[in-house]
């Protein structure tokens, strides 16, 4: 993309929107109204009064977009920078939104000799393979991971795995499925996240957003 047209941030669809709205307004990035929609199938958004475009992607697209160029910015889930560990990808602010917390579960019936400081093999259902094998790894423990995109809370219940990685919020959903959480692996929330090589190039440009997305930050 030419410098000389407008920045392309990429969003995650989901309820992450409710808290990134307010902060757009801060920023004073004013979506068309079609980007409230939640029925419009439209996934490239113009804003009023400036010639930044939103596009609204998958939560664990946002990173994709950005490293690889498509969009100069994005908004992504510290769960997604983890799992990918793009080398293309700048994260220069916490938008101290989209909180919750990346954790291991088990069931509530799981028995003592399943304990997880006696095996050397555990198998897991989750949709971050990369993060979860590098966290059993760090504790000697080869972790084989079965990929869900999501419904992970059916893997024990059905012998796929006994285990499972996700993001936890209340934690009703675990509790309603007869699972608990036994280890928090990650704190997560969401993060402005820069392509590097546009950031060389349009660096006056982006700077100016990040200072604003960091004031809004700051102020609320």
């Amino acid at each position: 993309m030419s410098s000389t047209e407008g920045l392309v941030i990429a969003v995650p669809k989901g309820r992450i929107l409710e808290e990134l709205v307010p902060l757009f307004k801060q920023v004073g990035i004013t979506p068309e109204q079609a980007f409230f929609d939640d029925a419009e199938r439209q996934l490239q958004f113009s804003c009023k009064g400036s010639d930044i475009r939103l596009i609204r992607v998958r939560s664990f697209d946002v990173a994709t977009f950005v490293a690889f160029g498509a969009a100069q910015m994005g908004i992504a889930g510290s769960d997604v920078l983890m799992e990918f560990d793009y080398s293309d990808l700048y994260a220069p602010l916490d938008l101290k939104i989209g909180h919750c917390r990346l954790s291991l579960a088990e069931p509530d019936d799981m028995q003592p000799q399943e304990d997880l400081m006696r095996v050397s093999h555990v198998r897991v259902a989750t949709k971050y393979p990369n993060t979860t094998r590098r966290y059993f790894a760090d504790r000697g423990i080869q972790a084989e991971c079965i990929k869900l995109g999501g419904a992970m809370e059916l893997a024990p219940k059905l012998g796929l795995a006994r285990r499972i990685v996700d993001l936890v919020s209340s934690g009703r959903t675990l509790r309603a499925n007869g699972l608990h959480e036994t280890q928090v692996i990650a704190d997560i929330s969401s993060r402005l996240i820069v392509n590097r090589a546009a950031f060389k190039t349009r660096s006056t440009e982006i700077s100016a957003l990040i200072d604003k997305f960091r004031g809004a930050v700051d102020a609320r």
